[in-house]
């Protein structure tokens, strides 16, 4: 069979199909693990009515029995050697169970059938034929309700992504020289590949983040190195002519694998192990045609990598660095948000730890800035910039760890908040574990930047129980990097060596069911599964869906019905809810400007969406900014409406209860029993109480939240009556007829 015809049918298949028969042809190949058959979706083969010819069978020899028909069936399927033969053609007993039934129905409820079955079946009633002889039959039957069988061998040969080096001839067509930097955070490893590619003649640096292609590209643009920017949904060249500078700084998904460099930098070469991303950095490592390729990261990944290399016949040469700063564990923990000092940085790992810090440390007349992952990157450069001024007021830092990478930051002291970190295991279960040493040591390492006014770093935890285990975290070594990230468009079904594993495909799969609805053609859903969104924002998904709608009707997303669409103009938030609405709005111009650079005829006014995109990323800043005071709206109206509140919305509410049961989960990991949980009557009754006992609220802080919220409900019950009622979920200003 034909690789285009093998294509056609896995084209016709929905897209939920054809993930599903991916997945499971690519345990079925792989041989050595069962594959998982019920994925396998089977198609419907309709019986076959009465023919214009007539029954030509019955004609050339008799009308079939059936009844003696349905003995024969029966006996087919009954007969081990039968059940062998099919397993060797793919069909495993699940698989041959439904593909008889299938085929018993066919010919049971056929007005006629074809003659050469007919025949056949005409004879095993006369023993002139034995049953076995139905399997040429059955199995062509099984095709057609399993498709995928059909093009097995064609499908064996295109997902073979065992030697993923032959992938790159360009690259294996030049000798390059591979350089690891290796060394923990700030040890100058990355400055020093970056000098390289700097006095280069040509260069490409590969980041993990936009923020940090953007400094490469402002720092190599004012040393006088002309810099070109390419990210995902961005590019920028900087010649007056439009054409492409020598120098490009990109994220390491939009490097490009056929253009040849002097210098390629790839930086946080350890995520090649990542399974959502990694697939990038091994494409980068495998593919660039550069004469040199510095790569920056941790110790751990040398083996690998070194591995790797000598499979394309390529030395890999290690430099080391050390920390150029000293950095030490503190013997005690911070216990209290009275103990914070200028230069601090509170690590949480959830939103509402966020919230909760926050407003404490506004509580004690304190105030700080904000960090997390879903912020703009423009929010998070300005937010790292109103820490590190040493004219503002603002000297303390709550942060995810988003700090981790992409921005220079000015922290004498990290205080991890918790040591357990939310994660999603292969199963899509929500699991939460203890940070690991990498991750510990990339965040810890912040700490103390020689570049910083801090000299000397330290780190420590906000509760005295989590000190050890921080202290053993660190003490552990960085296990290394046994296999690399691969991905292809076949990707569920490959076949790979052991130095590889198959990038995780969640996110295709779940945007490949989100859309496989609308009608478009193979390449273009293709495109859409690949665009990155977060699925946890359901205004971003459904955004997604939108956009695959308007272009399966041919209809341009233009400007204007982009901002009818996410009813702009948006005021300031009011709440922390408005706030996260404009987080979600700022992803879906990310997303329109991602499409804009593969669908430019249908997503045609990216200039404008990304003026757009930099009023809304002002107005998020602006809120931000006021960040406590957004707190302070949402938490006390829920503090004050205890009785009304579910355990489970309840315990959402309060940062202090969220970090008692993180730290009765840090004691159960260190052996000792874990705390019962808080019973619903408990946590509606006592939140306010416990608060007080805990010592984060006095009974006077508790009076003052009160008076201020009911301020609050008067003031917004006033502009409810000036303005009429608002939206669900972000205000919006009254539309103005000729805005668009």
């Amino acid at each position: 069979m034909s690789l285009p015809r093998c294509a056609l049918l896995w084209a016709r298949l929905p897209a939920g199909r054809q993930a599903g028969h991916r997945a499971a042809v690519c345990s079925a190949l792989r041989g050595s693990k069962a594959p998982n058959t019920s994925l396998f979706v089977p198609l419907t083969v309709k019986p076959q009515g009465p023919s214009a010819d007539g029954d030509v069978g019955a004609e050339l020899t008799r009308p079939l029995d059936k009844n003696e028909v349905k003995k024969i069936l029966d006996k087919f399927y009954k007969r081990k050697e039968i059940q062998k033969l099919g397993a060797d053609y793919g069909l495993d007993a699940r698989l041959f169970h439904q593909a008889f039934i299938s085929f018993r129905n066919y010919i049971m409820q056929s007005h006629s059938l074809d003659v050469d079955i007919h025949i056949i079946l005409n004879d095993i009633c006369f023993s002139a034929a034995h049953v076995d002889d139905l399997f040429p039959f059955f199995l062509r039957h099984a095709k057609q309700i399993f498709p995928v069988l059909e093009c097995k061998d064609d499908l064996r040969k295109i997902s073979d992504l065992r030697i993923p080096p032959n992938w790159y001839p360009e690259a294996r067509a030049i000798q390059r020289k591979i350089i690891f930097h290796s060394g923990p955070t700030n040890s100058g490893k990355t400055y020093h590949a970056i000098q390289k590619y700097l006095s280069a003649k040509s260069g490409v640096y590969c980041g993990p983040l936009k923020l940090l292609a953007h400094e490469i590209f402002e720092k190599s643009n004012a040393a006088g190195v002309p810099c070109d920017l390419v990210t995902g949904e961005e590019r920028v060249t900087v010649e007056p002519d439009g054409k492409q500078a020598a120098h490009v700084a990109c994220t390491v998904e939009m490097c490009s694998v056929t253009t040849p460099y002097e210098v390629a930098v790839i930086d946080e070469i350890q995520m090649i192990k990542d399974p959502a991303r990694g697939w990038a950095w091994t494409r980068a490592l495998l593919g660039l045609c550069a004469k040199e390729i510095h790569l920056c990261g941790e110790s751990a990944a040398i083996d690998l990598v070194t591995e790797l290399m000598y499979t394309t016949g390529e030395d890999v040469e290690v430099r080391t660095y050390k920390r150029l700063t000293p950095i030490s564990v503190l013997d005690h923990a911070l216990e209290s948000l009275d103990n914070l000092r200028p230069g601090d940085c509170i690590v949480c790992f959830s939103k509402n730890d966020i919230y909760s810090v926050s407003r404490q440390i506004e509580i004690r007349g304190l105030e700080s800035a904000v960090i997390y992952g879903s912020l703009p990157p423009g929010t998070k450069l300005a937010q790292a910039k109103k820490f590190n001024d040493p004219d503002d007021p603002c000297k303390i830092l709550v942060a995810t760890d988003a700090i981790g990478m992409g921005l220079n930051l000015s922290i004498r002291r990290i205080i991890f908040y918790s040591l357990m970190k939310p994660s999603i295991n292969e199963k899509g279960e929500r699991e939460i574990e203890p940070i690991t040493t990498s991750q510990a040591l990339q965040i810890a390492g912040r700490a103390g930047r020689f570049s910083s006014k801090f000299k000397e770093g330290e780190v420590t935890t906000m509760h005295r129980e989590d000190l050890n285990l921080l202290k053993e975290i660190l003490s552990r070594p960085v296990d290394p990097i046994k296999v690399g990230c691969n991905i292809d468009i076949f990707v569920d079904f490959s076949q790979v060596d052991g130095q590889y594993f198959v990038c995780n495909m969640d996110d295709f799969k779940f945007s490949a069911e989100l859309i496989q609805h609308i009608p478009l053609s193979l390449r273009v859903r293709y495109v859409f599964c690949t665009a990155p969104i977060n699925k946890k924002q359901p205004f971003v998904c459904s955004s997604l869906l939108q956009f695959a709608r308007q272009y399966s009707r041919n209809e341009p997303l233009t400007f204007s019905w982009l901002r009818r669409y996410i009813k702009w103009p948006l005021l300031p938030p009011k709440n922390i809810k408005d706030l996260m609405d404009l987080e979600a709005v700022h992803d879906v111009l990310d997303l329109y400007l991602w499409l804009s650079y593969r669908f430019i005829d249908m997503f045609p006014d990216a200039s404008l969406v990304r003026d757009l995109q930099k009023q809304l990323d002002g107005i998020i800043q602006d809120g931000v900014h006021n960040i406590t005071k957004l707190i302070k709206i949402s938490e006390t109206h829920k503090l004050l409406n205890l009785e009304g509140l579910s355990a489970e919305r309840s315990s959402r509410l309060s940062g202090t209860l969220k970090s008692q049961a993180r730290r009765n989960r840090s004691t159960k990991a260190l052996g000792s029993k874990a705390a019962e949980p808080l019973s619903p009557a408990a946590g509606e009754k006592s939140l306010a109480s416990r608060l007080v006992q805990q010592g984060l609220l006095t009974a006077d802080m508790l009076k003052q939240l009160e008076k201020e919220w009911m301020t609050q409900q008067t003031e917004h019950g006033k502009e409810r009556t000036e303005s009429g009622t608002y939206s669900k979920g972000t205000r919006r200003k009254k539309k103005d007829p000729d805005s668009d």
